[in-house]
């Protein structure tokens, strides 16, 4: 989901410094942006590339997309479909904390609650979405070893995207109480500068005895999680010129940035030294990228990775919010707060016909086009604890869905309930 959200912010970023030259990049947008939409929220790989869930790096990268998207349909003279895309990013936005924060951390002692690295989302194991119950496979484990853990006891720094795109402030009390978590597990202080690991029970680097990995190892500390942090540092208002100078200091050779350094004590026979490149990559583009964004932003005094609408949006606070829930082939939530506005979102035309009463009476409603190819129906939630059923006729086909699906209203708080 990210590979799918990123092209989209880079359209926008080069929309606004005038840079597209005859590129037009809208089919591009609109695609991913339906894709999105379509298939999200939860991701087939995180940023590591090794798990399926909700990941709060993940939808950082998925909300920014979406708002940046939503501006070139503002362009077109498409308001429908801007609106619709940006109320789809509000949807997220309100379900970072339901999806991807713990409420029963045991990390570090008091601190109860801070972002996990990944909620798995299994439905079939994971009731309302609670990251509090999911189980992580992390299969770089060494034989005979767990490789089995609950996903509440797995944290990374990926949270720290929300704050890098101006989703959440730095300031925010959860963001705070999660770098504190992160610092006590995976930082590790070198005589070259601070680095961190990617997540606890990480089992992907070198092995103790400097062997290589090899589907085992463990995992060692990686150079531009130093960048990110330098990145924070600048957006809580703090000087991240020592995180500049970690990263000139972890390169070797002609400059190269190695993917992950050794964090351990010197292995002459290894020719390995504390905080100096281990058997990884070198380099690693990915942390020369963050290391030049680094330097960008410490020249301008500013992330040039802030996504200002979202910032405006979602930490200012100074644009109107749509609050909804949504329901759709691959989200369909069993439970819903009373009152809420939800959404019945489908990849075809359709009529929607739902009943609070045991189809005693019903309504039915025509469902909304979009670019996107995607039509959404906005069925008004009872004020009242009941049951919502409803069916689908598919307008194209002239054809009953067949089943009624339904759907809980209650009056519990938080923002909705998944399947």
């Amino acid at each position: 989901m990210d590979e799918v959200a990123f092209p989209v912010i880079l359209a926008w970023r080069l929309w606004k410094l005038g840079a597209l030259g005859n590129f037009d990049p809208y089919s591009m947008v609109r695609r991913a942006c339906g894709f999105l939409i379509r298939e999200g929220p939860v991701t087939a790989q995180d940023r590591w590339e090794e798990a399926a869930g909700y990941s709060p790096s993940t939808l950082a990268a998925h909300i920014a997309a979406l708002i940046c998207g939503a501006e070139f349909f503002d362009d077109r003279g498409d308001a429908r479909t801007a609106e619709f895309v940006r109320s789809y990013a509000d949807f997220l936005e309100s379900h970072i904390e339901h999806w991807t924060v713990t409420r029963r951390g045991t990390l570090v002692p008091g601190i109860r609650r801070h972002y996990i690295r990944i909620n798995p989302g299994q439905i079939n194991r994971c009731v309302d979405e609670d990251p509090d119950c999911g189980m992580l496979i992390l299969s770089n484990q060494p034989p005979g070893d767990q490789y089995e853990f609950a996903a509440n006891t797995i944290v990374d720094a990926g949270f720290l995207e929300l704050v890098r795109y101006g989703i959440r402030s730095p300031h925010d009390s959860i963001i705070q109480d999660s770098l504190r978590v992160v610092d006590a597990v995976l930082k590790v202080e070198t005589p070259l500068g601070p680095c961190w690991r990617r997540y606890n029970n990480d089992g992907y680097g070198q092995r103790d005895d400097g062997g290589p990995y090899n589907f085992w190892g463990v995992g060692r500390a990686w150079p531009l999680l130093t960048g990110e942090r330098g990145h924070y540092e600048l957006a809580a208002g703090k000087d991240p010129e020592p995180y500049v100078r970690a990263l000139k200091n972890f390169a070797g050779g002609i400059g190269l940035i190695p993917e992950q350094i050794w964090d351990a004590a010197d292995l002459p026979e290894r020719h390995f030294v504390f905080g100096r490149e281990t058997g990884a990559a070198v380099p690693l583009l990915w942390a020369h990228s963050e290391y030049i964004k680094l330097c960008r932003s410490a020249a301008d005094g500013k992330s040039c990775e802030l996504i200002e609408t979202a910032h405006d949006r979602y930490v200012r606070g100074d644009r109107e919010r749509s609050t909804i829930e949504i329901w759709k082939a691959n989200r369909q939530i069993a439970a819903v707060k009373a009152g809420t506005q939800l959404r019945i979102q489908a990849g075809a035309p359709f009529l929607l016909y739902w009943t609070t009463d045991e189809w005693l009476h019903s309504t039915d409603a025509q469902s909304t086009p979009t670019s996107l190819d995607i039509h959404f129906v906005d069925a008004p939630v009872p004020h009242e604890p009941r049951t919502m059923r409803f069916t689908f006729l598919w307008v194209n086909e002239n054809r009953w869905e067949g089943r009624d699906y339904e759907i809980e209203v209650h009056g519990g708080a938080g923002p909705g309930a998944g399947g």
